[in-house]
């Protein structure tokens, strides 16, 4: 008899939600976490709800589904770890100055969620879409996804006469590759028992490097 109530007690914590996506991406979100993109498995994230295979598909009709979602959670999470160090910086007299620092911010944001959350990091490029399509799942709370907050310091630059025109035009990808590259060494490279926080004194001097070469 008390096996029996504690079967019914435990269905009802399952299904008490009401929100059986939310449930899966949460789970799937930790499975990100803990283990990167190949460790998202809908059958497992399923089975943590507590539901059918059958329940689930009616949210994700396959693994691609559930891991593109996944991925775009991860980029939100990235978007907000930048966001995070670009409001340490407020805008002053010196509207170069604050370019400048909005640069360096994308950069340390960047590199500092990859050390503090590889999982999540390496789901973020996991899937063939591209990181500055547009789609409001990959963004933080300004609305931009990490492709755009990046475009945004750039922006800053060039509006403050830091970098032309000319030399602001794809500037994204030359920032971006340079401080990935970095990221991808200590993550799964060369670099990889180096201390986090050597990595990071390196990703300033990148940051800087980066921003003396474009301007």
């Amino acid at each position: 008899m008390d096996n029996e109530k504690n079967v019914t007690i435990e269905k009802r914590k399952t299904f008490r939600h009401g929100d059986l996506r939310n449930a899966l991406m949460a789970s799937g979100l930790e499975m990100a976490r803990v283990g990167g993109p190949n460790a998202v498995i809908l059958r497992e994230a399923t089975r943590q709800a507590g539901v059918s295979p059958n329940a689930a598909y009616r949210h994700f009709a396959s693994q691609a589904e559930l891991l593109d979602a996944v991925r775009s959670a991860c980029l939100s999470q990235l978007a907000a770890a930048i966001e995070e160090e670009l409001a340490k910086s407020r805008p002053g007299r010196d509207p170069q100055a604050f370019a400048r620092k909005s640069l360096r911010a994308i950069g340390m944001g960047y590199l500092g969620f990859a050390l503090g959350e590889p999982g999540m990091f390496r789901t973020a490029f996991s899937v063939p879409p591209a990181v500055d399509s547009p789609n409001p799942a990959n963004t933080g709370s300004m609305g931009l996804n990490p492709f755009q907050l990046l475009s945004l310091a750039l922006d800053r630059m060039q509006e403050s006469g830091l970098l032309s025109k000319k030399d602001r035009k794809d500037a994204e990808y030359l920032a971006w590759s340079t401080v990935h590259g970095l990221a991808l060494l200590a993550l799964e490279g060369p670099l990889h028992k180096m201390p986090q926080e050597m990595v990071l004194a390196l990703g300033e001097r990148l940051v800087i490097m980066v921003e003396h070469g474009l301007s």
